[in-house]
């Protein structure tokens, strides 16, 4: 008898993404996964403080947890992550996991080498309280 694992069922029922440029995605579950945990033990290089460092936290263990209880079933973490199909939340997450490297290499947290110049920060009638 013929047995067909995970990622191989799923390829037999999705041929094609129907997305220019984006393949099926034959282990989606667990690339997502491996991804989340790299982009939270990369952001840890950045200071707790960081606003960024806080909100890409928060996402990515969000969606981790979305997909650790999905429990293989791809249906249900595309639905839960709503970001459209699973081969399309791997792209974001590996671009997240990109930006995070990033941020990191410009050091986004450090204060400016240079004070803005006056007026510089105000959008739509608001000011900055940057000093």
């Amino acid at each position: 008898m013929f047995r067909l694992t995970r990622p191989l069922l799923q390829q037999a029922l999705k041929a094609s993404t129907g997305l220019t440029g984006v393949k099926v995605s034959l282990n989606p579950l667990p690339t997502l996964v491996e991804t989340y945990q790299t982009t939270l033990a990369r952001i840890s290089e950045i200071p707790q403080s960081s606003v960024y460092r806080q909100s890409v936290e928060a996402i990515t263990q969000r969606k981790l947890s979305i997909v650790q209880k999905a429990n293989g079933d791809v249906a249900a973490a595309e639905e839960a992550l709503d970001d459209g199909q699973i081969e399309e939340a791997i792209a974001i997450a590996q671009d997240e996991l990109s930006l995070v490297d990033k941020m990191i290499e410009w050091k986004a947290w450090e204060p400016l080498e240079e004070k803005p110049q006056p007026g510089q920060w105000e959008y739509f009638g608001k000011t900055s309280e940057y000093k």
